[in-house]
């Protein structure tokens, strides 16, 4: 019987640069290889497409990889659970030197070969594989590569199961137990189940709300929180600003909805707007009678959008921008700053329908930006969001349903890590025996 091993490569000590391998004898499946944006955005003026590989190791953007030279093995194939930059970010710098197909949801992909358009070094030959949840595929003579349907802030996201002849290692980054989402199906509870009754070797699985009590809410609620918010507003004269998650399209797609209500014409704002809205009305996730929505992504396009604004009147709109996190550069932190022909006045309303990423940088930028718009006089509605991320209850509930052998927490702290450990405690997993915690550039063979 073939050994089984775990590399954990980035993402195990730290909210980001995801990437871990598995190993099953000679053969090598890597999951994710993501960005830790903290580190890029802490460097001003970084150009992430122009530096590289060992530039963006050294300064703790991307997963330092080179323990892989250690690892006897052919890299058979490359999957990504899903398109957030934490976990795919890195693959243009990093993906060429393993020569395996990489696969991923049609909206993973679609960003994947937008991320693999943008280098500006690397020419990157690696094929890559759409693969629809509840689709598997064999990429081994013993070991095949399922994708499981789960639901979290971005859409087209999955669990990756890798069938081996010991059992199914379960890679679960990122996830929600939202049994009513307001764009794509639940998840898939049924096949989780089954896969408990074929055996679970081992689950590897995010711990970032690990220390959070109680259940995610559903983004049914965080829906309701948005409209509530916004339908608040309909009757003023004053301009009323959201910002969120660019990738986040049932959110966006929520907004823009309650824009139309509002009598409001929406309005994306930003690269990342104009990158993710577009990746989404290529693969289906945007309604068609939003085809014509105004998208400006440029700066001296949203520019002028707000200069004409401003000339036909703040309450004939309703801008989504970048921003959330109160990135340098962003629409939002520009408009905080005085830095366009938008005029921040008294009464004006800016709704931050997104949570702080626990980062010390992201809660410093966005303390300064909410700071920058009171100060001009601006009302802000502060975490007008629920997470993608799963809270205590939604954990627990996963263990029961797949019963793993071994549990191994990835993507977060050991602060987070810890307080995962304690649930699972209780559950009757063992330190040291059944729950391994790891640190990036350890290796683990599973007994």
């Amino acid at each position: 019987m073939k050994d089984i091993g775990i590399v954990a490569i980035g993402g195990y000590e730290e909210i980001g640069r995801n990437m871990t391998a598995i190993k099953i004898g000679h053969d090598i499946v890597i999951m994710d290889m993501g960005l830790r944006l903290d580190r890029v955005q802490i460097h001003e003026d970084t150009d992430v497409e122009r530096l590289r590989p060992s530039e963006l190791i050294s300064m703790g953007a991307i997963p330092n990889d080179s323990i892989m030279k250690d690892v006897d093995g052919r890299v058979r194939a490359i999957a990504c659970t899903h398109g957030h930059l934490d976990h795919i970010g890195a693959i243009s710098k990093l993906a060429h030197k393993y020569r395996a197909p990489i696969f991923g949801t049609p909206f993973t992909a679609d960003l994947i070969r937008q991320e693999f358009e943008s280098e500006r070094l690397h020419g990157t030959k690696n094929e890559v594989i759409t693969m629809n949840a509840g689709k598997s595929r064999q990429i081994a003579p013993d070991i095949e590569l399922e994708f499981i349907r789960v639901q979290h802030s971005i859409v087209d996201c999955v669990f990756a199961a890798i069938h081996t002849p010991k059992g199914v290692i379960l890679y679960a980054n990122d996830f929600k137990m939202d049994r009513n989402p307001t764009l794509g199906p639940p998840p898939d509870f049924a096949r989780l189940k089954k896969l408990e009754k074929e055996g679970v070797l081992a689950l590897i699985t995010e711990t970032t709300n690990a220390g959070v009590s109680g259940k995610t809410p559903s983004e049914q609620i965080a829906k309701d929180l948005v409209w509530d918010v916004l339908m608040g507003t309909e009757e003023t004269k004053s301009g009323v600003l959201v910002t969120t998650f660019s990738s986040h399209i049932a959110r966006i797609r929520a907004i823009i909805e309650a824009a139309h209500e509002m009598g409001r014409k929406p309005v994306l704002l930003g690269r990342s707007m104009e990158k993710y809205w577009g990746t989404a009305k290529r693969v289906g996730y945007a309604p068609k009678s939003d085809d014509n929505l105004p998208v400006y992504g440029r700066r001296k396009s949203v520019d002028k959008f707000f200069k004409r604004m401003m000339q036909e009147g703040k309450d004939k709109y309703l801008p989504i921008m970048t921003g959330h996190q109160g990135e340098p550069g962003a629409v939002l932190s520009r408009v905080a700053s005085g830095d366009t022909d938008y005029q921040l006045e008294s009464g004006d309303k800016v709704v931050f329908s997104a949570g702080i990423i626990p980062q010390p940088l992201n809660k410093a930028s966005r303390h300064i930006v909410e700071t920058k718009l009171k100060m001009r006089g601006a009302s802000v509605y502060d975490n007008i969001h629920v997470s993608g991320h799963a809270c205590v209850e939604d954990h627990w509930e996963l263990l029961r349903m797949i019963n793993p052998e071994h549990v191994i927490p990835s993507h977060g702290t050991f602060e987070s890590h810890g307080k995962y450990l304690s649930m699972a405690e209780d559950t009757g997993y063992e330190l040291g025996y059944t729950f391994h915690i790891m640190r990036n550039g350890q290796q683990l063979v599973l007994p």
